[in-house]
């Protein structure tokens, strides 16, 4: 290994210098965030928020300062069908309750993955993985139709957000305090030669702490609660409905089939061939749930079932990595808004493909599409209802470009019917496993 010579830093300081340029540049971010410099003043003309096609006429709603935006997106996609069904415009469901069944699910996943690996070093990759983050706000769409399936949904009045809920950083840090500390004691047990039949006597009692400690955070979720509601445009019909259980009111006003709909990957590295099916191990919430399953195909394919899906009047639930190339005050995903490489001097060649090798991109947030612009039966940009409140972008909506589709779109969620018919028994295939550490693995936050 060679160091750093005196001779080489001199010889960079005259080659900044002189290129007068470089002083402009620094200059101009010296008191400039550097995406304000680099923006191309021209965007925003470029991409219009208006579409040909568009299904939203409600406001978005607010994750706050959680990371659960894979839950409000999942939810999103099913208010639209129950609002529908009692006329009501900017109907919510419950947000704090699916994020209590899945805080109490991925704590009996963790401590149940512990007891898995129990014969592996402390230091492994697995365990320290495991340890890293037991409780995470994030999620997948498995993960999320894993919660439905078990437990229901409620209107957002049945359980309204606490504090915690929108603001979860001391809960996540208490709860997973104490699930550490539960790891230590389940591994220390199984050292001594205990059985795993005592390690899950034991793990019970750990659990009731954690519903405890949920509880004090979130309130308790209803078991039955009685439902009342006027429709918005006929303010004389008015509905009672009672002794609701969750799962009643779910197949009631929602009735949506989970096993309708398939989750759609575009990965383009040489390690993951398309028209294959993937799953990724140590990642989920519901024991005993369904298994997190992608289709890997090609972007255009992709693309094809999401607008499909749109023009038929259904929202669609994706996976991106929405921090890259986009404006939170104007509400645009687009490459070509912003010019870094005009104001570094220098181009960044990696692709998709090497941005998902080497660590610079994955999926980090989940939305919904809510609308389309079709030009000659061919996409042009995407309208994106967010879940960060109606004080950024156009309301809450995004537009993303098509361009920004081909870069930074990594999942979407469609109806089976949307997918090419070839493609339909691979999904009956057995997948290939991917580690948890794979940038498939990422949870949507």
């Amino acid at each position: 290994m060679f160091d750093l010579t005196s001779e080489a830093v001199s010889r960079f300081h005259e080659e900044f210098a002189r290129d007068t340029k470089n002083i402009i540049a620094r200059n101009a971010v010296a008191n400039n965030p550097v995406d304000k410099v680099a923006v191309d003043p021209d965007a925003a003309s470029r991409m219009r928020h208006t579409f040909s096609h568009r299904i939203d006429d409600w406001k978005v709603c607010n994750q706050e300062k959680s990371g659960r935006c894979w839950i409000f997106a999942g939810l999103n996609t099913l208010r639209i069908r129950a609002a529908k069904k009692m006329k009501l415009k900017d109907f919510e469901l419950s947000q704090a309750y699916t994020m209590f069944w899945d805080k109490l699910e991925k704590a009996n996943y963790f401590l149940e993955s512990i007891i898995e690996t129990a014969d592996e070093e402390i230091r492994s990759r697995i365990v320290m993985w495991l340890l890293d983050h037991p409780i995470s706000d994030g999620g997948q769409w498995h993960m999320f139709t894993n919660l439905i399936r078990k437990y229901g949904v409620v209107p957002k009045d049945v359980m309204p957000e606490t504090f915690n809920s929108s603001n979860s950083q001391y809960m996540n840090r208490f709860i997973t305090l104490k699930l550490r500390e539960d790891a230590l004691t389940l591994r220390d047990m199984h050292k001594k030669g205990l059985s795993n039949d005592a390690l899950r006597e034991r793990k019970t009692e750990m659990m009731s702490e954690i519903y405890r400690m949920l509880a004090i955070h979130l309130g308790e979720p209803p078991t039955k609660f009685d439902w009342e509601y006027k429709e918005e445009k006929d303010d004389k019909n008015f509905y009672r409905d009672s002794g609701l259980t969750p799962i009643d009111f779910y197949n009631k006003y929602i009735g949506v089939n989970p096993d309708d709909y398939a989750c759609l990957i575009n990965s383009p590295t040489t390690d993951k061939p398309y028209k294959k099916l993937y799953t990724v191990s140590f990642l989920g919430n519901v024991i005993g749930g369904e298994d997190i399953k992608y289709l890997n195909i090609d972007i255009e394919t992709m693309k094809a079932a999401a607008a499909k899906q749109i023009t038929d009047g259904e929202p669609v639930w994706f996976g991106c990595d929405v921090g890259k190339m986009s404006s939170r005050e104007s509400g645009i995903l687009d490459p070509d808004m912003y010019n870094f490489e005009l104001l570094y001097g220098t181009k960044f060649k990696l692709d998709k493909a090497g941005r998902l090798d080497y660590g610079d991109s994955r999926m980090t947030h989940a939305m919904v599409f809510t609308g389309v612009d079709i030009d000659n039966g061919k996409p042009i940009r995407w309208r994106v209802e967010n879940s960060w409140g109606e004080k950024i972008g156009n309301k809450g909506f995004f537009t993303m470009s098509d361009h920004w589709f081909n870069e930074y779109m990594y999942e979407v969620v469609v109806q089976k019917k949307y997918i090419p018919g070839e493609l339909l028994s691979v999904l009956e295939t057995e997948p290939i496993v991917l580690p948890p550490w794979d940038p498939m693995g990422s949870l949507a936050l």
